[in-house]
């Protein structure tokens, strides 16, 4: 997350903090983290599916069960 968004501390990033909402991420660094991840995990997230991914623990799961 913090090499999307290089002004968030990695403290302030926690389970439950909404990534939009309580991180401020504007809708270019939501597309950035969705960029992130399917480079970094090979799995495509439809934008339908964003909300599955809009705290690190839903995406945690969301991730998880597309891994799984």
């Amino acid at each position: 997350m913090t090499e999307v968004a290089p002004d968030i501390s990695p403290d302030e990033i926690g389970n439950e903090a909404h990534i939009q909402d309580d991180l401020d991420l504007d809708s270019m660094d939501i597309l950035n983290f969705v960029t992130a991840l399917h480079e970094r995990l090979g799995i495509d997230i439809p934008e339908p599916d964003y909300p599955r991914i809009a705290t690190l623990g839903k995406a945690i799961r969301y991730l998880g069960q597309r891994l799984a």
